[in-house]
């Protein structure tokens, strides 16, 4: 491992591409500690603690944004508006022919795709810096903007403004991350602002009883323990046996050797527990709008914590096992694919018939894999509801899968380049 980094930044491309993924993640978490002009920081900080601890989705707010809310910075309203607004187009591909269409025209139909994200975005953005804007001058909160020195809607008009720009801001450095840094970008902000909760969670938990300390030990060694199974499982393949036939190209005779369709078990990475942890997000972003109103707070409460949150969490991780697994992996493609370089699955018939046998494959596997995420993500959920452990909150299942899959899928994007320059990679 120590021999890879070392490789890497031999590299002037590829070091200059970890340079700035790490010096863009810097930016967004000194960004997370800049606060908004016009709210106080002291004052905030107070109704942010009392306010969490009679509304429960609060909390799951300020877990998603990186500690941001508590501290309403200019980064407050966090990634969750772009990977919402990339929930929303995934479905609407799915839906309206012309953006399928879009989808399948390679590069410019995907920067078109892009773009309507973008826009999406900035709407999604605008509607909750409102929604949060409305929470901050509630009773919950309390803060006023009366005695700033300038007319209040003017003050709540900037600090509009403000939140939309950091939101629109995140989406810019993400992009930047992805495309000329190394890793997903999305991702990288996500496992950073999971990172950043790591030490206090630590700390809370330490500094919570006389054997604090064992507790944080006993939790830290129950999730190394866990590590090796998540990459099993995502390193897991099915294989499919794939022949090909022999055929005469001018004087030589080509194919007739065996390979293999490799198809992994988790297809979907990291992505549907992402896009569960959104939408089980949404019905705290909209209890912003009506922080008075004690049903939907109330909902809103049960959807992020308790036995309500655990099973829509296996449901909706299933839900977008399968249907990532569909966007990204086309059985009727590959399959023609096939065909046409000559090559099929023994005992199946080249075409539709092995369409439908990678099909019945790909849709075999996906359920276990999901089952395991889901498994993984709410029984550290469980454990914190009769503990009330903040180590065990902070390294969730959902926050393990996410950091693995996110380090896995950056290693090996790092292996690629390494092996492109004749290096070993961080595995040699």
């Amino acid at each position: 491992m120590l021999k890879g980094i070392v490789n890497a930044f031999r590299i002037k491309e590829l070091r200059d591409k970890i340079l700035l993924t790490l010096g863009i993640l810097l930016l967004y978490r000194l960004g997370a500690h800049v606060p908004v002009p016009g709210i106080p920081f002291e004052g905030m900080l107070a109704a942010y603690q009392s306010a969490s601890a009679n509304a429960g989705f609060i909390s799951v707010l300020d877990l998603f944004s990186g500690g941001a809310l508590s501290r309403v910075s200019v980064f407050c309203l966090g990634i969750m508006p772009y990977i919402t607004s990339q929930i929303i187009m995934q479905m609407m591909q799915a839906v309206i022919p012309s953006l399928a269409d879009l989808a399948q025209e390679g590069e410019a139909g995907q920067r078109r795709l892009t773009q309507y994200t973008r826009y999406l975005t900035i709407v999604l953005a605008t509607i909750s810096a409102i929604g949060y804007l409305f929470l901050f001058t509630s009773p919950t909160f309390g803060i006023s903007f009366a005695n700033c020195g300038v007319p209040e809607i003017l003050m709540d008009i900037v600090i509009v403004v403000t939140m939309v720009t950091g939101a629109v801001l995140i989406m810019w450095l993400g992009e930047v991350i992805t495309q000329r840094g190394v890793g997903n970008g999305m991702s990288l902000i996500i496992f950073a602002n999971i990172l950043s909760g790591l030490p206090s969670a630590l700390h809370t938990t330490i500094a919570s009883s006389d054997m604090g300390w064992v507790m944080a030990l006993v939790t830290i060694l129950v999730i190394c323990l866990v590590i090796p199974f998540i990459v099993y499982i995502e390193r897991g393949q099915r294989r499919i046996p794939v022949q090909y036939a022999k055929r005469v190209v001018g004087r030589k005779m080509m194919g007739g050797q065996s390979t293999y369709l490799p198809i992994k078990v988790n297809t979907a990475g990291v992505v549907p527990i992402i896009f569960a942890s959104a939408i089980l997000y949404l019905p705290a972003q909209l209890a912003v709008f009506f922080p008075s109103v004690g049903w939907i707070n109330a909902i809103a409460t049960a959807m992020s914590t308790g036995w309500v949150n655990w099973l829509l969490s296996i449901l909706l991780i299933v839900f977008f096992a399968y249907f990532y697994t569909a966007m990204v992996f086309n059985p009727d493609e590959t399959a023609d694919n096939l065909r046409k370089q000559g090559g099929f699955i023994p005992g199946v018939r080249p075409g539709s018939a092995t369409a439908a046998y990678i099909k019945g494959v790909l849709n075999h596997i996906t359920l276990p894999g999901a089952i395991f995420m889901a498994v993984i993500a709410i029984v550290p959920s469980i454990i914190f509801a009769f503990t009330a452990n903040d180590l065990m909150r902070a390294l969730g299942g959902t926050s393990v899968l996410i950091m693995v899959s996110v380090a896995m899928d950056t290693i090996s994007q790092l292996e690629s380049q390494l092996k492109m320059h004749n290096y070993d990679g961080f595995f040699k």
